[in-house]
């Protein structure tokens, strides 16, 4: 995958993220084909690049709730 330069990407909380400021996740979009996903609480830390349809899918295991611990 290309490098991405996210200097500039407007990052938004995942709505499935904690409201009191744990396990919070913030994508960005407007780098297709990939995903850029970071840890709200760690800003300046690594970012994952998942392809589109990783994504997708990863999204609808969460929203089907059969992520288990």
């Amino acid at each position: 995958m290309r490098s991405l330069d996210l200097s500039a990407a407007s990052w938004r909380k995942s709505s499935y993220s904690n409201p009191d400021g744990g396990e919070c996740i913030e994508i960005t979009d407007g780098f297709a084909p990939a995903v850029p996903v970071r840890d709200s609480k760690n800003r300046h830390g690594p970012i994952l690049a998942f392809s589109a349809d990783g994504w997708s899918s990863f999204v609808s295991v969460v929203k089907d709730g059969s992520l288990s611990d």
